[in-house]
Parts: C-alpha cells; structure tokens; sequence
C-alpha cells in the first residue's frame, strides 16, 4: 500500500503517509526499529514505485477521504525504510505539489553526504532528520548500519543539507536504555543537533516491540536529563513518548492538563504548580498522581521535574 492514513501526529497534525517502498529497503538495521530487522542494508538508491503510480494512489485515496469529510494536513514520507533510497523522491515531492498540500520527509539522514540525495531531499516543506548518537561505536550500536557507511560523512552531508534547506528541519533523537542515553554521549549527542539548528529537535523512546528483544526505553531520569541537556543547546525540544494527544494547556481539568503536558514535557516543580493552579487544583493533585505512579517525580542537577511515567513495552 502506498498511501495509508491519514493518521494523527503531533508533529504534523492529520499525515496521510506515504510509503514508495514496497518492501523493507533500508541503510540501517536500528535496534530499536518497529517494523523488524533490515534483512540486507543497501546504501545505493534505485527505483520502486514510478511518481505517477504514487499520486494515482494518493489522488484516490484523498478523494475518497474528502467524501467521507476527513481532513488531511500534509503527505508524509514515511516508508518502512529509508525514503531517500528512492531515486525517484524529488520527481515524485513535484508531482504531488498539484495536491496543495505541504510535503513532508522523515529520514535516517544516512545518505546526506551525496548530493543528489541532498538536492530531491530539499524539495520536501518539513525534513526531520535522526540523529541518535554523536560516536561512531555508539551510532553503530544503536543504528547498525551498512558497513560502507561512516559516521562523520554523515554529520558532514547533515550540516550541509541543514544549511542549504529552505524548508523546515527537525531533528529526532531516539533514546535506547544503556546503549546511546548516558550523559556524556547524550551532551555530544545535543551538541551535534545543535550544529544543524533544527526548528525543534524530538526526543523519542522505544514504545513498541523492537527488531532487538532487548531494546528498552530509557527510564525517566535519563528522559529528563536528556531533555535538559538538549534544551540548554535547542531552542526548542519536545518528547515523543508515547503522548499523540493535541497541544496542553489549562483547561480546568488539573489531572488530565498535568499529564497531558508532562508527556511532552519534564516541567520543574514551579511549573507544575503554577500548571495545576491555572487549572484550579492544589499540592493534592500532584501527590496523588505520584502515588498512583501516573507521574514520576526526579532530580537532576539539584533540580525536581515530574514527567509522566513511560508505557512499558
């Protein structure tokens, strides 16, 4: 299939997908990778699907969803691979530019180094690019990739690729426990997603059943300090644990604001008072949440932030 959703995304609203890759084509074997093992990386990109059977599929499936008043607000590449191994991407952004709507890519960033990757690449309206470690023993550790790939020609092609795009780039980190979330590989980590001054960068945890058994989220101090680390470097960060509700706010409901905004959030305990009071609650709502282990409170720094508990895998 090579249109499916649109499905809800936080970072994108409504994203109808887009998956030009008819079979798991990827340069990594992540870890962490829900949809199984990469049973032979490849590294040179090559043709699947031509633009026009994608936007036949895309055309059709949009119509049949604006029959139905479903709304859609971008197109999103987003395969079970990696896109940028399709030689026809930038052919196929242009193509379905008659849409009207932005254009989206998430890539592994592994091929940034090539300039043709780079130049369909910056055709695309939004880019989010991974960055998951700043070492070459941690980065194939946790991504695992294709033995020709190395790991400063891809912070290179990633620096110029962030430098040239017009575009909106973001960067998305994916914490795996005791493999790239110690703090001095998370503060090299931060420092390398600083040098591509993302919009926003994402920090994100193993949610679902992994390629590698024994793949585990981070657990929520890491979370936290990772969180603080990047954002002393990122003008914006923002977790992706698990949370696909809309924007938080103070809605008069304390629970259900307080959890909402810690899924995305570590706040400091000002913030949480202040976040609770805004929303009529007292100290009880917080204590009572921390008992009932929907909230976790932790120290980092000499400083307390409460963050909501991660789902177990």
């Amino acid at each position: 299939m090579i249109a499916f959703g649109p499905v809800p995304s936080r970072r994108l609203g409504l994203s109808l997908g887009v998956n030009p890759l008819p079979e798991k084509a990827c340069s990594y074997s992540c870890r962490y990778c829900q949809v199984g093992r990469t049973n032979r990386t490849e590294i040179e990109p090559r043709a699947w699907c031509t633009p026009g059977e994608v936007v036949r599929e895309v055309g059709s499936r949009l119509e049949r969803l604006a029959s139905r008043g479903e709304e859609v607000h971008v197109l999103t590449f987003v395969p079970d691979g990696e896109p940028t191994l399709d030689v026809h991407l930038g052919k196929t952004i242009e193509a379905l530019r008659r849409f009207g709507l932005p254009i989206a890519v998430i890539t592994n960033a592994s091929l940034l180094h090539r300039p043709d990757v780079r130049a369909r690449l910056r055709l695309a309206d939004w880019v989010s690019v991974k960055v998951d470690a700043a070492t070459e023993t941690v980065w194939r550790r946790v991504n695992r990739p294709h033995p020709s790939l190395r790991f400063d020609a891809l912070r290179e092609g990633a620096r110029i690729f962030a430098q040239s795009f017009e575009g909106e780039l973001v960067t998305e980190t994916m914490l795996v426990r005791d493999v790239n979330d110690g703090e001095a590989e998370v503060e090299k980590t931060a420092e390398c997603v600083a040098e591509l001054a993302p919009r926003r960068a994402f920090l994100s945890v193993p949610t679902r059943p992994c390629a590698d058994a024994e793949a585990r989220p981070s657990d929520e101090r890491a979370i936290t300090r990772a969180y603080a680390l990047f954002r002393e470097r990122v003008r914006e960060v923002e977790l992706l644990t698990g949370y696909e509700g809309e924007a938080f706010g103070a809605t008069g409901d304390p629970e259900s604001d307080l959890l909402a905004a810690t899924a995305v959030h570590p706040m400091r305990e000002a913030q949480v008072q202040s976040l609770v009071a805004r929303s009529g609650g007292g100290p009880s709502v917080v204590e009572q949440l921390v008992e009932e282990g929907r909230l976790r409170r932790v120290t980092w720094r000499d400083r307390t932030f409460y963050v909501r508990p991660i789902a177990p895998t």
